[in-house]
């Protein structure tokens, strides 16, 4: 129980910015257990980045609610996955081999197309997000489309680790240590960490069509994996920002058509 107890503590110590026990020690083998937690820490954000939204919004209104709850949970993430993001962007954007791509995601800096995709990303979130609210959703609902925008983005990209191979500049390469080599018991656990979410969704709206959203996501899956596959040969941790943040983005609009249509 203890040693279960430190690899969900490692996986919150790894992936937010949230304070962790003392006693808790960073192990690469429980980095790579903890992969199974990863939707979970997508309940945590998404609630904490819904009932931010909430108080926000009552208090100043929609559209400072959403850029209040967007920013929190950057912070509570230490902007993880959009500095992943940004450097796919600068990568992929700016290299046009193995080597050069992988170089350049590794420089810390960013360049225009990460300024750029961060723009445009964050700003389809934002605007996404305004529809959503707009469809007088009770809070409880809110609550619940952010946990699973959040969980099932996670799941997605932690998907990689059992369908793709990790790739680095070099083999003595420790720029941003990801989790690799994923084991299957702990794609079933986070398999079910993110879709009870999306269940209880589906239970409180009364709208059996959304979990079509899966299908979108599994296509955008397909594409990114080909993608990465054809140019780097696997992915990176960065890899798997980017497609946090873009599978965020598509659950949002995803929902918002099947919202309109159901």
């Amino acid at each position: 129980m203890k040693r279960e107890i430190s690899i969900f503590f490692t996986a919150l110590m790894y992936y937010t910015r949230i304070p962790c026990p003392g006693w808790v020690v960073y192990q690469e083998s429980y980095l790579h257990q903890a992969t199974r937690y990863f939707p979970f820490i997508g309940w945590l954000i998404g609630f904490f980045a819904g009932l931010l939204f909430l108080a926000a919004s009552y208090l100043f209104g929609t559209a400072l609610g959403i850029i209040l709850s967007m920013a929190g949970s950057i912070l509570l993430t230490g902007a993880f996955h959009e500095d992943g993001f940004a450097d796919a962007c600068d990568g992929f954007g700016g290299g046009w081999t193995k080597e050069r791509i992988l170089e350049i995601m590794k420089d810390s800096r960013v360049g225009t197309y990460g300024v750029v995709g961060l723009i445009l990303i964050l700003a389809v979130k934002f605007f996404s997000l305004q529809q959503m609210v707009s469809n007088s959703m009770q809070p409880l609902v809110l609550l619940l489309l952010f946990m699973t925008a959040h969980a099932l983005s996670r799941f997605v990209a932690s998907t990689f680790l059992f369908t793709h191979t990790y790739v680095r500049l070099s083999e003595d390469s420790k720029v941003k240590p990801v989790a690799q080599g994923g084991e299957k018991h702990n794609f079933f656990i986070g398999a079910a960490l993110a879709f009870i979410p999306l269940l209880t969704l589906l239970y409180f709206t009364g709208k059996p069509l959304l979990i079509t959203v899966l299908l979108p996501l599994y296509l955008l899956k397909l594409y990114l994996g080909r993608y990465f596959t054809k140019w780097i040969g696997g992915y990176t941790g960065d890899s798997l920002g980017a497609t946090q943040q873009v599978c965020e983005v598509l659950i949002y609009l995803t929902f918002i058509v099947l919202w309109k249509f159901t």
